[in-house]
């Protein structure tokens, strides 16, 4: 059983910005949620951040990220999604990537966990290119004693009549699908709809967390309507065999 950390939409904006789109101070709920993880005994074994580190891309921001996340005793694990700009973070997390997407993997615990960049510039629906289904098919044969754990900020494209904003677009998640197809996938972890869900889609596990920034009211059926307030990150186990 491998126990990690599951963290996404942080949001974070450099007090610099006056950023007048915060429901809520990300920066100090980050802080907190890394005293919290620090304090756990046992350590988990790695913290994932999947996607939408800051609220405005800039490098500033993406700084502060560094700085808040650097006494973190864990693994940090990072992806990318539609608030988060690639020069931005690249220059801080991964210079001399530029504007290219940002993806990788690693075992970490008992897990092979690969990240993928889910952000299309100038989008908020997600969507995932050539390059990327390139790297994740070489990526599934590497380390096959461990079971995959994939961070996507955009879930797959779960219900075909739900809104288009929310997801990976279906041409990605029919392709992710057929890719996955009889490998040992332990679960997808994703954001970017700020509600927390669990559902499967193909076999495979999707955990969508809601994030520290803000929440959908669910209780709302005619329009979109954000809930000031912050949800943490959850410590959850997954079987390694």
């Amino acid at each position: 059983m491998t126990r990690f950390v599951h963290l996404t939409d942080l949001h974070i904006s450099h007090p610099d910005l006056a950023d007048p789109h915060l429901q809520s101070d990300t920066p100090a709920t980050l802080r907190r949620v890394v005293a919290v993880i620090n304090a756990m005994d046992p350590q988990p074994a790695f913290v994932v951040a999947s996607g939408d580190l800051t609220n405005q891309g800039d490098r500033e921001s993406y700084a502060l990220v560094r700085e808040i996340t650097t006494p973190l005793k864990a693994p940090l694990v990072m992806a990318l999604g539609n608030h988060d700009k690639r020069a931005g973070f690249n220059a801080v997390f991964a210079p001399g990537l530029a504007d290219a997407p940002y993806f990788h993997d690693a075992p970490q615990g008992d897990l092979h966990v690969i990240a993928l960049d889910s952000s299309v510039p100038g989008k908020v629906a997600g969507a995932l290119d050539d390059a990327q289904f390139e790297f994740l098919k070489a990526a599934l044969q590497r380390h096959p004693e461990l079971a995959k754990l994939l961070v996507i900020h955009h879930p797959p494209r779960i219900d075909p009549e739900a809104l288009a904003w929310g997801s990976l677009d279906e041409a990605s998640s029919a392709r992710l699908a057929e890719m996955l197809e009889g490998q040992h996938v332990a679960g997808i972890l994703s954001g970017h709809v700020h509600v927390n869900r669990v559902s499967h889609w193909n076999g495979i596990p999707v955990v969508i967390s809601n994030g520290l920034h803000s929440t959908i009211d669910l209780t709302e059926t005619r329009d979109l309507r954000i809930v000031e307030g912050t949800g943490s990150g959850s410590a959850n186990g997954i079987p390694a065999g």
